[in-house]
């Protein structure tokens, strides 16, 4: 209900107000030898999956010269926030790190329980605690490196795949252990996943 909610005033807000050059919109993509539906979601930044629906296609085959309807990401400024917090969150952790923690905000967003955008979720605040730390001392303020912007765009093109992690911490450093009471989905680096 509150997608439902959220998606309609959306749409009025655009339609009276205007869009923005930070709003994602939908595209057309030329299919080119050595395309394939993943590396156009890392390309455009949206689901591998979601292309393929917008396509109406039963299979991830494509044909050279084929026109693909590519749909909306999020906004370049969704984009820019998430991998800044990938940054703050998993600097000096592997890549594949760095993609399953934006696929955690990722998942959240598509979640029931959490907010319904990007923005949202990473700036959460629930009983006085912040869903991520690097929010509330600062580290997200720090532009995104190139790593962490790439991804972004991994974890936006895998979207809707994977173990559905919902959570990280790092045992070392945590000093709340309520993430060790879920459901371990996965182990990158110092990280453990979980939902």
């Amino acid at each position: 209900m509150k997608k439902m909610i959220f998606t309609i005033c959306a749409a009025a807000s655009i339609f009276f107000i205007g869009g923005n050059d930070t709003q994602a919109q939908s595209v057309t993509h030329s299919v080119v030898a050595g395309d394939t539906l993943y590396k156009l979601g890392q390309q455009y930044g949206v689901s591998a999956t979601e292309i393929q629906r917008a396509n109406n296609k039963s299979s991830s085959m494509i044909m050279v010269g084929e026109k693909l309807t590519i749909p909306a990401s999020i906004s370049a400024a969704e984009k820019d926030l998430l991998a800044r917090l990938v940054l703050a969150e998993a600097e000096g952790e592997p890549y594949a790190g760095k993609v399953a923690v934006a696929t955690v905000v990722l998942n959240r967003v598509a979640h029931k329980d959490f907010p319904n955008t990007v923005t949202e979720v990473i700036n959460e605040v629930s009983n006085g605690y912040y869903a991520f730390s690097p929010v509330q001392n600062g580290r997200i303020n720090r532009a995104a490196d190139s790593e962490s912007i790439r991804a972004v765009n991994e974890a936006l093109a895998f979207r809707g795949q994977g173990a559905g992690s919902l959570f990280f911490y790092n045992p070392t450093i945590a000093t709340n252990h309520w993430n060790a009471t879920r459901t371990e989905t996965i182990r990158i680096g110092n990280h453990v996943f979980s939902k």
